[in-house]
């Protein structure tokens, strides 16, 4: 579509409808992929607000002949939520449950509604919506509807189709029509149309479906049959948007057990147990999941095994499903390995989530490789399922691919990422011809090509293998007839595209492009960092729970923009150069990633490791390359260096007078870049490196320094021992770290003196040195200051970033070549020594990784380093939040021990604070910072027990308790500290 067209077409949908009216950049940047491999590039967006701006949109398109795609949360994984043309984006306006029946078990929903969202309304009648798809959290019933969707519940509940009552739809010509069982309800036309299809083609349509739980291929025009009932609602269902537009759904709910359990029984080999899947249906499991060994490598809590069955049941009371868990498990002994049945609601969810996370973990193979969709969810028979796996792992080796299935064996439904290559003109071929291949043999095996998620545009060309020419002729009249214009979905379905046509892959560029960090899960190519992210969208979950992260600007916002996924997509449309052409200087991907906290939680969070802190960094090097930057990056990219100058002129007590002075601060920050709303921390008058020093000088001299008390060491390179006077402040640091490493009966430590410990709040450093020595380690502290670059890296002034670093690594040789292990007290410092660091030194200074490897945590130094030692009990409540790149980075089980051995209860709030280092200081940003903060972290705190402990190891994260809740946190080396003897 020409420029002008895009332009006329804008101004009629702006005068027609009431929703948003979307052709910007951004917007058409988001909508060209979904879950696929597929990439089409849409003209606009129309976000409609009732069905009265669906009709209006499809009238303005109908009488310009541009196509229509509906669209969901956009976790297709056929392609058939991308469209050329107009995309109706349902996620935004039109996701209201519009009635709940719990007598009648039914629910009238508009199809923006999110499945969790149903499901949470339904379970407080006790009710429930059968199908589940892995993506529950954020796919749409309106895309559930769309593709026919299962998930891993449908051997006791159906697929969506059956689960649909009455649909509610408006066609491309305009009508708008109810349909349900019978053909009374359509429009004259088409129900006379649809009679003489059905009447002319009875023995076809009796005949030409394969029967199976599974079977999603094609149009479901056997529903028509009149014994079938005429099921219009069935037909239309799995229809991928192809017949109508969708504006209400009345679907059935089904009673949710009081009580589920879980039995994992685990089997020689994926063989084995795909063979013994069908046999658990009679004992009448909710769920028989199955994976091998090859997906779930590393993963904790499954029994003894090289694959695995998680079949489900259901009870009135824990007790009973606990029973028959057990019955059932006790039942398939006989082959298999071992078992585990687990009636706890935490622990099923646990094991679960290594299930739910596989679309995303198996996009990976286990060398790091990619692998794609494409034969995502073909299915068969369940009882012919253990022969037909052998024959598909023998057809991907004859074809020289790799692939990992896994899914829903129960029933029959395969789930794969294959390593294609889709990148070059050869590997294309080899993914055609397998494609071919496969296709027959599924249908050998009396299988549907897709078995949950349609066939889109990667399957919809093969049909004629499955259903034959004459089959396929009616599933195109079955498309004229309602849409009779083509103008719904084209390419998906009927008359499809080619299978090769319209790969995302295809615009990017050939060659690996110029970047800084070293990306080494993606052998240095920027590209295929964006290209993990695939488009599962987890980071477009609406809430979080337990300690997960991701994505809280997305969460703040509601913005497809601000989510992982979002961003992601623009920095693929960026290399592409179609959408976004300005390249690294596009305004439009800075200004998504302005929002992103940069908190990593993607890195962990994200099912296929995808970085968006790093992708930022990287984005604001070339962005602002040459060019003059924010001033936030100024002030806050450059702490380190003010605080290091104030701190040498002795300036602290008169920049914190400054500050306080009302008209002087808001000329700091306004000049700062600095968000007015925030107040400037205050500096400590004495840094931590300076308390050491004197500290070591008082023990030199045989005394005690009233605040140091006895046992101190020198920041010049000294060290202490527990009760022992430091052996002098002037000892050459690289001797003293040489013979500390070689003191096997007194185990040393060096404790990192990050920027914001050393001059925000010394007091963490002062007490993490008592815990320390009392737990009978020394303390080496390095001499001259040390910075892991962090504040550079997050501003991405990445070139400063790594001199730094590389100075620091100078300055750490003498304790790397000794072997000592480095504690970080500040999270997000400890983070960037232990990711950024290395990733952006690369492999030219392997000084690097020995420090990156070195690096840990005050809670794991304590516990590997000191493992006899008993912490002081506290014995109450705590709650606060563990920081963001703890969670991502570093883990924090040995934080969770520590605690409970020294009696701290409850746990910490997941989430990110929202400050975020200097993302919550910065001008522009306070709103959506205080928003993440409402999320989790200071409902907890205000909820608490007044005789709770506030823990928040982060500094963000306590100046955030402390500006916005008016609380004090503390640092658990504080908490420790105050109760040694």
């Amino acid at each position: 579509m020409v420029d002008h067209e895009a332009g006329e077409l804008e101004r009629a949908l702006r005068r027609a409808v009431r929703g948003e009216v979307s052709f910007d950049t951004t917007s058409r940047a988001l909508m060209t992929m979904d879950a696929s491999n597929y990439r089409r590039v849409p003209a606009g967006v129309v976000a409609p607000r009732d069905a009265d701006d669906v009709a209006a949109a499809l009238a303005v398109c109908r009488e310009r002949a541009v196509p229509v795609v509906a669209r969901g949360a956009g976790t297709s994984i056929a392609g058939q939520a991308t469209g050329v043309g107009l995309v109706l984006d349902f996620t935004r306006h039109m996701r209201s449950i519009v009635s709940l029946d719990p007598d009648a078990r039914t629910a009238v929903v508009q199809p923006g509604v999110i499945l969790d969202d149903l499901r949470a309304a339904a379970g407080a009648h006790g009710l429930t919506f059968g199908p589940d798809p892995s993506t529950h959290s954020r796919c749409t019933l309106g895309g559930m509807i769309g593709n026919n969707s299962c998930g891993s519940h449908s051997v006791a509940w159906g697929t969506t189709a059956d689960n649909v009552r009455e649909l509610d739809v408006v066609t491309y010509g305009g009508e708008r029509l109810r349909a349900g069982r019978g053909l009374d309800g359509l429009p004259p036309r088409l129900r006379e149309a649809l009679r003489a299809l059905v009447d002319g083609n009875l023995a076809l349509l009796r005949t030409g479906f394969p029967e199976l739980p599974r079977r999603i291929s094609g149009y479901a025009l056997d529903a028509l049959l009149p014994e079938k009932g005429a099921d219009v609602a069935r037909a239309l269902t799995g229809s991928e948007g192809t017949l109508g537009v969708l504006t209400e759904a009345t679907v059935r709910l089904v009673d949710a057990p009081a009580a589920r359990a879980l039995a994992v029984l685990g089997y020689p080999d994926e063989s084995a147990a795909a063979e013994a899947a069908h046999t658990l249906l009679p004992h009448g499991p909710l769920t028989v999941e199955g994976m091998a060994a090859d997906l779930v490598a590393g993963a904790t809590g499954l029994p003894r095994g090289g694959a695995w069955l998680f079949a489900e049941v259901g009870g009135e009371t824990r007790a009973e499903a606990l029973s028959r868990a057990e019955a059932l498990a006790r039942a398939a002994a006989d082959a298999t390995t071992d078992h585990t049945v687990v009636a706890d609601p935490a622990g099923q969810r646990a094991l679960w989530r290594i299930r739910e996370d596989a679309s995303g973990t198996a996009t990976r193979m286990p060398d790091g490789s990619e692998a794609w969709p494409g034969w995502e969810d073909c299915a068969v028979p369940p009882a012919r399922l253990g022969a037909y796996l052998r024959d598909f792992r023998a057809l991907m080796a004859q074809h020289g691919l790799r692939g990992t299935p896994y899914g829903h064996f129960g029933d029959g439904c395969i789930h794969v990422r294959i390593d294609f290559d889709l990148l070059t003109e050869a590997g294309i071929r080899v993914f055609r011809g397998f494609s071919t291949d496969l296709a027959d043999l599924v249908v050998a095996h009396g299988g549907s090509l897709s078995g949950e998620h349609g066939d889109g545009l990667a399957r919809a060309e093969l049909l004629p293998r499955m259903y034959g020419d004459e089959m396929v002729g009616l599933f195109s009249r079955f498309k004229d007839l309602w849409d009779p214009a083509g103008g719904l979905n084209p390419g998906a379905l009927a008359r499809p595209q080619r299978m090769e046509e319209n790969l995302r892959f295809a615009v990017l560029p050939s060659r690996p492009v110029d970047v800084e960090f070293g990306y080494p899960h993606d052998n240095g190519d920027f590209a295929a960092a964006v290209r993990r992210c695939v488009g599962v969208a987890k980071c477009r979950n609406e809430s979080v729970s337990g300690a997960a992260v991701m994505c809280p600007s997305y969460r703040a916002t509601g913005d497809e923009q601000h989510s992982t996924r979002g961003r992601a997509r623009l920095l693929h449309e960026m290399l592409a150069g179609e959408v976004v052409r300005d390249g690294w200087r596009s305004e439009v991907v800075r200004g998504a990633l302005d929002l992103c906290l940069s908190c990593k939680g993607c890195r962990s969070d994200c099912p296929v490791g995808v970085d968006m802190a790093t992708y930022k960094a990287e984005f604001l090097h070339h962005h602002y390359e040459g060019r003059l930057r924010p001033a936030a990056h100024y002030s806050m990219g450059r702490l380190p260096l003010w605080l290091r100058a104030i701190a040498t002129l002795r300036a602290a007590p008169v920049a914190n007078a400054l500050a306080g002075v009302a008209p002087l601060a808001a000329l700091a920050k306004r000049v700062g870049g600095i968000a007015p709303e925030r107040d400037i921390p205050e500096l400590a008058p004495e840094p931590f490196t300076r308390w050491w020093r004197r500290r070591a000088r008082g023990a030199a001299r045989g005394g005690s320094d009233e605040r140091g008390g006895p046992g101190a060491g020198p920041g010049g390179g000294g060290a202490s021992a527990p009760g022992q006077p430091a052996a002098g402040a002037a000892r050459p640091w690289a001797g003293e770290a040489a013979r500390a490493g070689g003191r096997a009966q007194t185990p040393t430590v060096v404790l990192w003196p990050d920027t914001f410990t050393n001059y925000l709040s010394p007091s963490v450093g002062q007490a993490a040195v008592r815990v320390l020595e009392a737990a009978g380690l020394r303390v080496v502290v390095p001499p001259g200051p040390v910075c892991c670059g962090l504040t550079w890296v997050s501003t991405g002034q990445l070139d400063r970033a790594r001199s730094v670093m590389r100075r620091t690594l100078d300055v750490m040789a003498p304790a790397l070549d000794a072997g000592l292990p480095v504690v970080g007290l500040e999270p997000s410092c400890t983070a960037a020594l232990r990711t950024d660091l290395p990733e952006l030194l690369g492999t030219a200074d392997p000084r690097a990784a020995r420090l990156a490897d070195s690096v840990t945590t005050f809670a794991q130094a304590l516990e590997d380093h000191a493992p006899d030692w008993r912490p002081p009990k506290i014995d109450r409540p705590a709650v606060g939040q563990t920081h963001c790149h703890q969670h991502a980075v570093l883990g924090d089980a040995a934080e969770r021990r520590l605690r409970a051995r020294a009696g701290l209860t409850g746990e910490l709030s997941g989430g990110c604070c929202g400050l975020a280092g200097n993302f919550g200081f910065e001008r522009g940003h306070y709103e959506v910072s205080v928003a993440c903060a409402e999320e989790q972290l200071l409902p907890s705190v205000r909820g608490a027990d007044p005789a709770a402990e506030v823990l928040a190891d982060g500094f963000s994260c306590r100046t955030q308790l402390d500006q916005l809740a008016g609380s004090r946190a503390r640092h658990l080396a504080e908490v420790l500290a105050e109760r040694l003897p």
